[in-house]
């Protein structure tokens, strides 16, 4: 064989082999997709509208779910004592971010199963005094994220609600006793602003939908003129039932959730959620992007939404 027969072959064999090792090499240099731990305390039903507003906020960093972030979901199914287990799966898939809204259980227990990962909270309980971040402007750490302050404005439900009932002698508080953190957070605000209005302040409790009819026995049997229902998203699970209940019983009611309005509920004031989760997708996409949560002041909501239901405050006045 010529020594230039010789060369062409082993020209076209090489040229040959560069084909087969190019696409390979293609693949194998190609970003792997970043994957968001989603942690919620409820559900998907009562998520789904507010997921809009995440993935809005993660759309404005340059992120689409599917396209370029996976989402895993985890969801606690209102048991807070679930929370552990599901924050300790997200960590072992070695997810890229931690987001858990609306529960500092959530918010507590993710942090407790990872100090590299990040993780981004939006919860209701002063972050600073349960120990989520060192301070609002520096947050050290791995977390950083949005604190709603639901568990400050419980005060002012309570003078919202001393408003429109002026003559109630006692308030009773429904709270949830698994959540232990966030409900002496508002108790706190609400044992204050009971002082300074001179009204007795009662305590019932329920964690679940099976217990809220005990709950409302309960407070009846105290003799409570009116009722403030925690913030705590665990009592969301059926705000039907405790629509339903406090009109049974005639005991007026605030909510720090609007969907208790679609339903009957008297009041509510709290933030404005929408406008919250869609924050909390930003500081995600920022986070994607190579931000720090050290470096990500934690942010306090500063839009809130007093709403009442004229027509429940009608038949009550009757």
């Amino acid at each position: 064989m010529h020594f230039d027969q010789l060369k062409r072959r082993d020209f076209i064999t090489l040229l040959g082999g560069a084909a087969l090792a190019w696409p390979l090499a293609a693949r194998a240099q190609q970003p792997v997709m970043p994957v968001i731990g989603f942690l919620y305390l409820t559900s998907l039903e009562l998520a789904r509208e507010n997921l809009a507003f995440f993935r809005r906020g993660l759309g404005e960093t340059g992120y689409l779910e599917g396209r370029n972030v996976a989402i895993e979901y985890r969801y606690a199914h209102g048991k807070n004592d679930q929370l552990p287990t599901l924050a300790a799966e997200l960590v072992r898939r070695q997810v890229s971010v931690i987001v858990t809204l609306e529960s500092t259980q959530g918010a507590l227990a993710a942090k407790a199963a990872t100090q590299t990962i990040p993780i981004v909270f939006m919860q209701a309980a002063d972050p600073v005094r349960i120990g989520l971040v060192e301070s609002f402007n520096r947050p050290g750490g791995n977390v950083t994220g949005i604190n709603l302050m639901w568990a400050e404005m419980a005060g002012k439900r309570l003078e919202l609600l001393r408003e429109l009932v002026p003559k109630a002698k006692s308030i009773a508080y429904l709270r949830n006793p698994t959540n232990p953190v966030f409900a002496e957070s508002e108790a706190r605000e609400l044992q204050a602003a009971a002082r300074a209005h001179a009204v007795g302040l009662l305590f019932v409790n329920a964690s679940r939908p099976s217990e809220f009819e005990t709950a409302f026995a309960d407070l009846v049997q105290q003799g409570a003129d009116a009722l403030v229902v925690s913030s705590a998203v665990s009592l969301l699970t059926d705000p039907d039932q405790i629509v339903a209940l406090a009109a049974r019983h005639a005991v007026p009611a605030i909510y720090a959730w609007r969907p208790s309005m679609a339903v009957g509920g008297l009041m509510s004031y709290a933030t404005n959620l929408p406008d919250a989760w869609r924050q909390a997708g930003v500081y995600t996409g920022r986070i994607l992007k190579g931000e720090k949560p050290a470096d990500l002041p934690v942010l306090q909501s500063t839009k809130f939404e007093l709403v009442i239901n004229l027509k429940t405050a009608n038949l009550q006045s009757q």
